[in-house]
C-alpha cells in the first residue's frame, strides 16, 4: 500500500503550465475550498489565510494563489486516495451497517489544532482530513479515527467509540488500543497515533 502511495505523491508535483492553465487551476482550487468550507461544522474551520502567518514571510497573496493552484491541479488525486481508505473502513462492516459518508482533503485552520473532523450533522456525513498535517503513511489511521465518529454518530470518545475504533484497527491492520487505553478518553482522542509534519501547509503548496 505504501509503495503505491509514494508513487502517487511523486506524481502530483508542480509542472510547467501556461498562464491559462494556472488561472484555471487557481479558480478550481478556490471554488473547491469554498465548497468544503460549507461542509465543515463552521466555515472558518477550513482556512489558509490565517494559517499562513505562522509559517511564511512572503506575501500572503502569492502563497494563497500557490495553494489554490496546487489544490486545483491535484485535489482529485488526494481525494481518490482518501476515498480508497474510506472504502477500506467500510469493508470492516456489513453493508447494512455502513453509513453514507463523503470524505475530502482540506487545509484546516491552525487555530483549531485538529488534523481531521467529522460532521455528523450533515447528510451525508462529511469527513474532512488535513493531509498536510500528518505523515502520508498515517493518512489511513486518521481516516479510521474519523470514520469511528461517523459510525457511532457522536463526536465524543466514549466506550462505543472505543469499541468501533478497536474493531477498525483490527480490520485495517493498525495497532488497536489496549483494554486499559480504551477506557482513557485522552488516549482515544489521538488514536491511532499519527506523526505530525513540521509545516502543515507545505503539502498544500506542493513543497513536499
Amino acid at each position: 500500500m505504501w509503495s503505491s502511495l509514494t508513487s502517487f505523491l511523486s506524481a502530483i508535483a508542480f509542472s510547467k503550465m501556461s498562464y491559462s492553465q494556472l488561472t484555471d487551476a487557481f479558480a478550481r482550487g478556490n471554488e473547491y475550498l469554498r465548497v468544503v468550507q460549507s461542509y465543515a461544522l463552521e466555515p472558518g474551520m477550513v482556512d489558509i489565510e490565517n494559517s499562513l502567518w505562522g509559517y511564511y514571510t512572503r506575501t500572503l497573496q502569492s502563497d494563497q494563489i500557490k495553494i489554490c493552484t496546487w489544490i486545483g491541479n491535484n485535489i482529485s488525486q488526494v481525494n481518490a486516495q482518501l476515498e480508497e481508505y474510506l472504502q477500506a473502513c467500510h469493508e470492516c462492516f456489513h453493508p447494512q451497517e455502513r453509513h453514507h459518508i463523503k470524505i475530502f482533503g482540506a487545509p484546516l485552520a491552525q487555530s483549531f489544532g485538529i488534523d481531521g473532523l467529522c460532521n455528523i450533522l450533515s447528510k451525508p456525513i462529511i469527513i474532512l482530513i488535513d493531509v498536510g498535517r500528518i505523515a502520508p503513511e498515517d493518512w489511513l489511521s486518521l481516516v479510521a479515527h474519523e470514520y469511528a465518529h461517523a459510525h457511532v454518530g457522536n463526536a465524543g470518545h466514549n466506550q462505543q467509540f472505543a469499541d468501533v475504533l478497536h474493531h477498525l484497527c483490527l480490520g485495517l491492520n493498525l495497532e488497536p488500543p489496549t483494554d486499559d487505553e480504551m477506557k482513557i478518553e485522552l488516549k482515544l482522542r489521538s488514536w491511532p497515533y499519527c506523526r505530525s509534519t513540521q509545516n502543515p501547509l507545505a503539502f498544500w503548496m506542493g513543497e513536499m
